[in-house]
């Protein structure tokens, strides 16, 4: 089954499809353990990849490498790829998906914003004219052949929203996004207009929407839920409290429980399983590409 197709088939199913947010191939490995679907985020691609903040710096060739390292290791989860504003230029735009379905993507996202782009919970953010996204857009459609292509929003005044939703969802893209969402009113507002097209919802840990279960957004009619930085803020919050108390403790490293702890063995084990002849999916069962064990 190719990717597109699955991540499809996916959406359709009854309840909210997490995808989680990789930032690199470890986060990656740890992620696939747990999770059958993996958001290539930009937010997180240009902070582990750049050391930079997610405004516009990603070079496409950077991030067609590492989605390709991602579906040489994870050859059966799902992978909905970032990719900003197609890189300015709506013919870049179409190489890159293009080169992204020939290496195995899933899907990619879309966005409106004009340059200099900003994340999507940011302040300042700026949209192009509703038309010339639109055209874009539309050659991004034609050039895929079975990758899900997710329309995306930044729009920020309300009557814009609506409008933009509304006129997205009349398109032939699969999925629309409103990003920075700031209410379940709003959730249900842009259902009220999408007419009945899937929904994306973007959970940021410290952004502008709110937090939800995939239970609450499963009420509330979202079809997927990308989880942008659960997985690099974690890394942060875990490295300042290890290197911190290195320091404290005069360099002397921390016992590491052989069983339950992390260190070079269960940091190996991790690392093995994506040269594994058979690879397998969240739990170690051997699984149909694309079938979620999460959400639902």
């Amino acid at each position: 089954m190719d990717h597109g197709t699955a991540l499809r088939r996916e959406i359709a199913a009854p309840g909210t499809t997490p995808l989680i947010g990789v930032y690199d191939m470890y986060s990656a490995s740890v992620a696939a353990g747990h999770y059958d679907g993996m958001f290539v985020s930009g937010f997180g691609f240009a902070a582990s990849y750049y050391g930079l903040p997610d405004i516009g710096f990603i070079a496409w060739p950077d991030m067609l490498a590492f989605v390709q390292r991602l579906r040489g290791a994870f050859p059966r989860h799902h992978l909905l790829v970032d990719i900003d504003d197609g890189y300015a230029d709506p013919e870049v735009a179409c190489h890159v998906v293009e080169s992204l379905e020939r290496i195995g993507a899933s899907g990619v996202i879309l966005e409106d914003q004009k340059r200099p782009r900003r994340c999507g919970h940011a302040d300042g953010k700026q949209v192009l004219p509703l038309d010339e996204y639109l055209a874009k857009l539309e050659m991004v459609l034609r050039t895929r052949r079975d990758m899900v292509v997710v329309a995306r929003t930044d729009a920020t005044e309300e009557a814009d929203i609506l409008e933009r939703a509304r006129c997205l969802a009349a398109t032939d893209a699969d999925v629309i996004l409103v990003d920075g969402v700031r209410s379940v009113e709003w959730i249900h507002r842009i259902r009220e207009v999408s007419g009945g097209k899937p929904l994306l919802f973007n959970q940021i840990a410290g952004g502008k929407s709110p937090r939800l279960s995939l239970a609450e957004l499963t009420e509330l009619g979202v079809d997927i839920a990308i989880y942008s930085t659960p997985c690099l803020f974690a890394a942060h919050e875990a490295m300042e409290t290890a290197l911190t108390e290195l320091k404290r403790s005069d360099g002397r490293l921390p016992s590491v429980d052989p069983a339950r702890g992390i260190g070079v063995a269960a940091s190996t084990r991790l690392l093995e399983r994506n040269i594994a002849r058979h690879h397998r999916g969240p739990g170690g069962h051997a699984e149909e590409p694309g079938r979620a064990t999460v959400g639902r």
